[in-house]
């Protein structure tokens, strides 16, 4: 793989899409959070963006096959790393995609050099200002702290590092092939996946020999007036699950021209459990489809809200989301649970919506007599 040295390390990058064969093109920068690599967005997302864009990934300082030196992890200085990676590569400007700590990265970017963003998909990132607002909660923490007293893990959900502490028991409990308690693999996904020792035991690396832990912990220095005076289209994608869904809260009512979307029962690593939920919410971004919504509720003034699919997958299957009776599934693919919530709308008077089992079913005998076969595609 290709490196480039810039601000004084050497930094694992790839490229691939509309530029290798001639055409015109726009550029993608995807970037990782920590704790990860490259690697979480190319298997998913670089070859089906690479047909409109040239999609550059890369591995952070300390991170992937990147060099580890022994400082240089500020928010800021990470962002002169992805400047200079820019300027080595000649990307004047491009979209963003990022995760979690990946965002804070580009939003610091975004600050110092507004010109060079065209847009940003923001998924899951968390910052200072939201973590230390008042009156934050992590409502899906409580049930996450009785797992981790169960398992005896001594790390408080309440602490706004919770994130990054569990990274490090987690990467700890692999390297030492511990059994990581059943649940917890929702809230750290990289790590308890067959490559997950390898990736834990380069964390442990970076967080004992070098001075990323301090420096990553501290303030990233992104103030609200600041974020506020962004302008460029901003898709902001959260999960229900994740203690970074503060920060989206927080965001609603810093940035007025921003979509925001709530992954339903989803925790921080959903860009790696739920990707066809993500690309099609990014390639509806892209297109300009968000703006034809409505950005407020009637009657709310402007008041801002998260929205979502109303047909969505997750774990067992697809679901429809109904104002009425909640969440109705699983059903067997997309079109099945698009058919079946039109079936409910049109029958809210009459009660009941068909069983999932009976929709299977039906669904089977359906395509039986058309001659086709079912599918999990999510576009």
């Amino acid at each position: 793989m290709p490196s480039a040295l810039v601000n004084g390390v050497r930094l694992n990058y790839v490229q691939m899409g509309a530029a290798d064969i001639g055409v015109p093109h726009e550029d993608l920068v995807m970037v990782h959070g920590l704790g990860t690599n490259l690697a979480f967005w190319y298997f998913h997302y670089a070859a089906v963006f690479a047909r409109r864009y040239r999609v550059t990934v890369y591995d952070l300082r300390g991170h992937g096959r990147s060099e580890m030196p022994a400082g240089g992890y500020t928010p800021a200085n990470l962002a002169r790393d992805l400047e200079g990676l820019l300027d080595h590569l000649a990307i004047r400007r491009a979209h963003f995609l990022v995760h979690s700590f990946g965002g804070v990265i580009a939003l610091k970017l975004a600050c110092v050099a507004p010109d060079r963003v065209a847009s940003m998909v923001l998924a899951d990132t968390h910052i200072s200002a939201a973590r230390s607002a008042s009156g934050q909660i992590w409502d899906y923490g409580a049930g996450m702290q009785h797992l981790l007293d169960e398992a005896g893990i001594t790390l408080s959900t309440r602490d706004p590092y919770f994130g990054y502490r569990l990274l490090t028991e987690v990467a700890r409990m692999q390297v030492n092939r511990e059994p990581v308690p059943p649940g917890l693999d929702k809230l750290i996904g990289p790590l308890v996946t067959n490559c997950g020792s390898k990736t834990a035991a380069q964390w442990l690396r970076l967080m004992k020999g070098t001075s990323a832990e301090p420096e990553l912990m501290g303030e990233d220095g992104l103030a609200l007036e600041a974020l506020r005076r962004m302008r460029f289209p901003i898709l902001a994608m959260y999960g229900d699950n994740s203690q970074a869904r503060v920060t989206g809260k927080e965001l609603l009512g810093v940035w007025p021209h921003a979509e925001f979307r709530r992954v339903r029962d989803a925790g921080h690593f959903f860009p790696s459990t739920r990707p066809a939920e993500v690309i099609r919410a990014c390639s509806q971004f892209w297109r300009g489809d968000f703006r034809k919504f409505a950005t407020h509720r009637a009657g709310e003034g402007n008041q801002r809200h998260f929205r979502s699919e109303r047909v969505y997958q997750a774990e067992g299957g697809w679901y429809c989301q109904t104002r009425e009776s909640g969440s109705l599934g699983p059903f067997i693919s997309r079109e099945d649970t698009s058919e079946q919530l039109d079936a409910y709308i049109s029958t809210m008077g009459a009660g009941k919506i068909v069983s999932a089992c009976a929709n299977y079913g039906s669904a089977k005998r359906r395509r039986a007599a058309n001659g086709s076969r079912p599918s999990s595609s999510d576009s």
